[in-house]
Formats: structure tokens, sequence, C-alpha cells
């Protein structure tokens, strides 16, 4: 914009230089002619009352002299016997015109004749004529020094309008780039950002604007993380029913085993409490150990694995993979895709786990399986599933993905079944990436909405899916 503003000035100011400076500089280069023609007109005014009163030794003495003090300026007397005193000069038309009395000025070759007509001679009478010749570096001298003078003039105004026009594009972007400024801030999540309001008029209200806008995203969001809390806290109250009406079980083992599945939810639902009342902006930054939190959920699911007959195969390098993302939010996406193998293949098919490290930083988490592949259409759709799910499973993961700056991609395993593919920014990174879609190559069916205990065999909804 401060270009354009500067451009826009010199353009302007660059037309009204030109519709000024170009009459300016006619109109010098007139005057000067003017100037010179007036002076020879004047000397040879001046030396026309000499000749009635000078012989002719005296007037030849009297025209070299003068012609030696002005020799860009020659004069020439043609009296009426014929003769020819002062610079050589040919009897032209123009000669024998102002012979019969006529004083005028004319255009000659190189320059400007100036013919005086004299008349009133001693010697025998007749009109004598005085020529002066102005060349034509005569009649231009001092005009390129002019315009030399006029150009600098010029471009000292045109150097003037443009710092000036920079100084008022300054007041205007320094504004423009604040707000924009504190718009990318409000997209990188911190919502405490606000405009500085300042500038004309117009831009201080696009700032009051935006610092409204701010605002009230903060209250909807932190409306939506209390409203979600509060949801969530209701759950506690007929777990913990259901909980007492466990330790009522006569089996024992039966009795621990819907114990730690009822304890299990408890948890899970806490840490949905406390991630809806964490703020986003502080959990930017986090980071973990990519290897770690697979190697730790992994081990979670074998016992599902084991009791379901699945051959569960885990590849991941010794060293460990920094992500920029929480440990909570990459744990709960490997439980999301995990929980989608169990739940939508059937016993006994195999699946694999590999974790690699991504070439430009970052980790590559890789859930693949032996089973039938994905069935919907749309994976992207959030809330939609032909499995009789949530459908918001695999979205949430593709959120975290992206969160951390990577992307989620969605295709076949070689094996003919489903895969997915999630990439994982590396913690160095502290710009977001841009939201991509999931490239589905299969369609597939959807997950569950998020990460809960896994299912034991026992479980009437895992049977049922199965």
């Amino acid at each position: 914009m401060r270009a354009r503003v500067i451009l826009l000035v010199l353009a302007v100011g660059s037309l009204i230089l030109v519709s000024f400076m170009v009459p300016l500089a006619l109109l010098l280069r007139t005057f000067a002619a003017d100037n010179a023609v007036s002076g020879a007109t004047i000397r040879a005014q001046f030396f026309a009352p000499l000749l009635p009163t000078l012989d002719a030794g005296q007037l030849r003495t009297t025209v070299i002299r003068i012609n030696q003090q002005h020799p860009s300026e020659p004069i020439t007397i043609f009296l009426p016997d014929g003769r020819q005193l002062g610079a050589p000069a040919a009897r032209s038309a123009d000669v024998k015109l102002a012979a019969q009395g006529y004083s005028f000025t004319e255009q000659a070759p190189g320059g400007v004749a100036i013919l005086v007509a004299v008349q009133g001679l001693p010697e025998g009478g007749g009109t004598a004529v005085i020529r002066i010749f102005v060349p034509n570096a005569k009649l231009r001298q001092g005009v390129s020094h002019a315009w030399l003078v006029l150009s600098a003039i010029a471009v000292g105004l045109l150097a003037m309008a443009v710092v000036v026009a920079a100084q008022l594009a300054r007041g205007l972007v320094r504004p423009l780039a604040d707000v924009a400024g504190v718009a990318e801030q409000l997209a990188h999540g911190d919502l405490s950002a606000r405009a500085p309001v300042a500038g004309p008029p117009e831009i201080r209200q696009v700032s009051n604007g935006l610092n409204r806008l701010a605002a009230r995203i903060g209250e909807l969001l932190a409306h939506e993380r209390e409203t979600l809390a509060d949801l969530s806290h209701r759950l506690r109250t007929p777990l913990t029913a259901l909980r007492i009406e466990a330790e009522s079980i006569g089996d024992d083992e039966v009795m621990a085993r819907v114990i730690g599945d009822v304890d299990s939810l408890t948890r899970t639902v806490n840490e949905i409490i406390a991630e809806a009342r964490r703020p986003g902006p502080e959990s930017a930054g986090a980071t973990c150990d990519a290897v770690g939190v697979v190697r730790g959920r992994t081990a979670y699911w074998r016992a599902l694995a084991e009791d379901q007959e699945r051959w569960m195969t885990v590849e991941m390098p010794p060293q460990p993979l920094p992500v920029r993302v929480a440990e909570q939010d990459l744990a709960a996406c490997v439980d999301i895709l995990l929980e989608n193998v169990f739940a939508h293949t059937p016993d006994g098919c195999a699946f694999s786990v590999r974790v690699s490290q991504r070439a430009a930083g970052g980790a590559w988490v890789v859930v693949a399986d032996h089973g039938p592949g994905f069935s919907h259409p749309d994976l992207a759709l959030r809330g939609k599933s032909s499995a009789g799910s949530t459908g918001l499973g695999l979205d949430i993961a593709r959120r975290i993905a992206e969160g951390s700056g990577g992307t989620l991609t969605i295709g076949r395993s070689p094996h003919g079944g489903g895969a997915v593919t999630v990439g994982l920014g590396p913690a160095a990174i502290v710009e977001r990436k841009s939201r991509r879609r999931i490239k589905a190559r299969h369609p597939r069916r959807t997950v569950q909405a998020a990460s809960r205990p896994a299912p034991r065999r026992h479980d009437p909804e895992v049977r049922e899916r199965g």
C-alpha cells in the first residue's frame, strides 16, 4: 500500500510539474531570444545617429571597434553608393528592402538579422542600412542553464512529494499492519491480543470491531468450555451409583472387572473436564516424545489384542522423536486409531503400528490393518459414519495432527485393509500450518468420537460391531 501511495503521488506530481514546467521552459527560451534581439536593436539604433556626423574613415573605424567588442553580433553598414563597412555580408533582398526606408527583423540562416534604415546622409543623400546579425547561440544563451535549474527544482519537488507521501502512507500502513498482526495472533489462538486504536477514523473503526470480535470469541469459548465441563461433571453421579452397584456383584472376578471399567471411565470423564477447562494458547507449545507415547498406548492395547487373537506388530526407532503436540493429545489420537481397528474389524484381524521419523522433522505414525478397509465415501465429513459410531474420531485425530503442523492421510494397507498415516510436526516449529483436508484415496468408515478405555471381549457393543 505504501508503494502504491508513493507511486500515485509521483504520477500526480509529475503531471502537475509537466503542465507547469514545459510552458515555463518555452517561455524562458522565448524571453532569451527577445532579450538578445532587443539588445541588438538598441545597439543598431544607438549607432544610427553617428552615420550623418562621421566621415567614411571614422565610420569604418567605429564599426571595426564595435565588432571587436561584440564579435558574436557583427555589424554591417550598407551605404547608398554601394560601399560596405564592417563585417562582410551579402546585399540580399532584405537589405534592398530596408534601403527603401523600412526597418525590420528577419530570420536569416543560422540566426536573426536586424535591419535599420538611416536617412539624411550628408553626401548625396540616400538611405543607408545598418545590419546586425544575432546567431542562434546568442538567441538561446542561458536557456540550457535555466532548463537545468527548472529540472533540478522539479526533481526536488518530486523528492519532497515522495517524502511527504511516505510519511502519510506510513501513518496509514502502520495501524493496518498492527491490525493485521493482531488478527494473525488471534488466528494462532492468542485471544488476549488486542489491536491498538490509532490512525484514521476508518482504521480505528476496524480496530474496535476486531477487538470486540476477539472479546466475543473469548466469551463464547469460555462458555463452551464451562458447558462441556458441566455436562461431563454430571456423569460422575451415575458413575458413582454404577460403582456402588458393581460392588454388590457376587462374583469377585466379574466385580473387579466391572469396577475397573467404571474407574477407567471415571478417569476419562475427569480428563474431559480438565481438557475442557484447559485454555488453548497454553497448550500451543506443548511437546512430547512420540516414541514413548506410542509405546505406552500399544502396550495398553496389547492385552486386548491377545484376547481377540490379533497379531499385533509394533515398529519404532530406538531414539526419541520429539513432536509439537501435548502428550495427552497424542495418546488420545493413538487410542482413536487403535480403537477404530478393534471396533470395526473382526476378531483375529492382524494390524500393525509403525513410528518413523519425518524428513522435515517430527514423526510418522501409521496404523494399518488386514480388515475390509474403509467404506464411507467422505471421511472428512465430521459427525457422519456408516458403522453406527459418532463419526468424530478421525476428525479429532486430524485436528490433533494439523494442530502440530502435520497431516492425516487415509488409504489402504499393503494387505488390502485400512491404513491411517498421521504426520506430526517437529517440536522446534512454532508457526501454524494451514489446515488440509483428509486425503482419502479409498473410502472407509468413521470411528468413535474420543479415546476411551480399551473395550474388552465381553463388551456387548464390541460384539455387535464385530
